[in-house]
C-alpha cells in the first residue's frame, strides 16, 4: 500500500495495512530548514523552496503526507493585510497597521482582490502543490490548506474587534462570514486543480475563546455550505479544547477533524461515533518540543488504542522542535502496528 493509498483510505475509514501518519498543518522546523536548505521567510513566497521543505515530511520523517502551506497568513497577505513575515525561528503573523487599525471595519468593505490567486503569497502555495504532484504523482498524499471565514475575520478585522460581535452585533458577524466564505472555496479549487488530494480547512473557533454553542449558532451553517462547495476530502482543524463542540463538528459534513491534545482521544472517538474521522493528537509543547520520547510513544499508543486512524502532531509544530521527535511518531506507529 502506498503512503497516499494508506492515508486516503484511513481518511475514509477504510481498512489499511497499518495506521497512517499524517500532517494536516505544518511540520516545518529550523532543523528541517537546515537539512533542506529552505528557510523561512523565503519559503512563504518561493514555490520550489516551499515544495522542498514540505517534501521533508515524507522523505525525512516518513509521514504519508506532504503539506506545503506553513503559515496562517497567505490569504490575508493577498488581501492586503499588514503581515510580519517572521524569521527562520518565528512564524509569520498578521499585525495591525501603524495606526492600530485593520484592513476592514465593515462587512460591506470586503472585496476579494481580482489578483487574489496571482498574489505571491497564494501563488506560492498553488505552484508548490503543482511541483509536489509532478515529483510524487500518486506516491504520497498532498494536503492543501485554506483558512475558513472565522480565522480570516480575525486577520482582516482584528481578533478582539471580531469576537466582540458575537454579543454586540451577531448580524454583522454573520454578514462578515457570508462575505468571506467564498475565499476558501476559491483558494481550495485552485489547489485541487494543481494536484491536492485533500485539504485542511483551518478555522479557529476554539474553546479557548468561545463556547461550543457559538460554533453551532454561527459557524456550523457556513461549514456545511463550504463542504458542499469544495470537491475533495476536507479535514477541519481547530486548535485547543473542542470536545464541547465536537457533536456539532460531526454535523458539518467534513471528512475528518484534526484535534488537539487538550482533548482526550477516547472521549473524542466516543463522540465522533463513526461520523467523522479523527486525526492527531500528539502534544506539541511538552512531548514533541520537549523531546519526551516516552511521552510521545505513550500518546501515540493511547490514540491508536482509542481508535484514531491517522496519527500526527496536534497542530503546527514549534519551529525549534528537533525533527527526530517528529520522526518518532512514525516509528511509534510502526512499532505498534508490528506488535498487534
Amino acid at each position: 500500500m502506498t503512503p497516499k493509498e494508506r492515508f486516503l483510505r484511513a481518511l475514509h475509514a477504510q481498512s489499511v495495512d497499518r495506521p497512517s501518519v499524517g500532517n494536516p498543518t505544518s511540520i516545518a522546523t529550523v532543523d528541517l530548514m537546515e537539512q533542506t536548505g529552505c528557510f523561512f521567510p523565503d519559503v512563504h513566497h518561493d514555490p520550489e523552496k516551499m515544495a522542498d521543505l514540505a517534501a521533508a515530511g515524507y522523505e525525512r520523517l516518513g509521514y504519508d503526507t506532504v503539506a506545503p502551506y506553513f503559515s496562517v497568513v497567505q490569504e490575508s497577505a493577498a488581501f492586503g493585510a499588514a503581515v510580519d513575515w517572521g524569521a527562520a525561528d518565528r512564524m509569520p503573523s498578521v499585525r495591525p497597521f501603524d495606526d492600530g487599525s485593520y484592513l476592514y471595519q465593515e462587512p460591506e468593505q470586503i472585496q476579494i482582490p481580482k489578483d487574489f490567486l496571482d498574489h505571491p503569497a497564494t501563488r506560492s502555495v498553488i505552484e508548490a502543490i503543482r511541483l509536489l504532484k509532478r515529483r510524487y504523482g500518486d506516491e504520497v498524499a498532498i494536503i492543501g490548506k485554506v483558512f475558513g471565514p472565522w480565522t480570516l475575520a480575525y486577520h482582516l478585522f482584528g481578533l478582539e474587534n471580531f469576537l466582540i460581535l458575537v454579543l454586540d452585533d451577531p448580524d454583522k458577524l454573520r454578514r462578515i462570514l457570508d462575505r468571506l466564505k467564498e475565499v476558501p472555496v476559491l483558494f481550495a479549487r485552485a489547489q485541487i486543480e494543481a494536484g491536492a488530494d485533500c485539504l485542511t480547512l483551518a478555522d479557529h473557533l476554539t474553546g479557548d475563546l468561545c463556547r461550543g454553542e457559538t460554533y453551532r449558532d454561527f459557524l456550523l451553517p457556513v461549514h456545511q455550505w463550504l463542504r458542499r462547495h469544495i470537491d475533495c476530502p476536507v479535514i477541519l482543524h481547530i486548535c485547543g479544547y473542542t470536545l464541547d463542540r465536537l457533536e456539532f463538528i460531526c454535523q458539518s459534513g467534513f471528512d475528518a477533524f484534526h484535534f488537539d491534545s487538550k482533548n482526550d482521544a477516547r472521549q473524542a472517538m466516543q463522540i465522533a461515533a463513526g461520523r467523522i474521522v479523527l486525526v492527531g493528537n500528539v502534544n506539541n509543547p511538552e512531548s514533541l518540543y520537549g523531546g519526551d520520547e516516552d511521552r510521545i510513544r505513550s500518546e501515540v499508543r493511547y490514540a491508536l488504542e482509542a481508535g484514531v486512524p491517522i496519527i500526527g502532531p496536534e497542530c503546527a509544530v514549534p519551529l525549534n522542535t528537533e525533527s527526530r521527535y517528529l520522526r518518532l511518531i512514525t516509528d511509534a506507529v510502526e512499532e505498534y502496528a508490528a506488535s498487534v
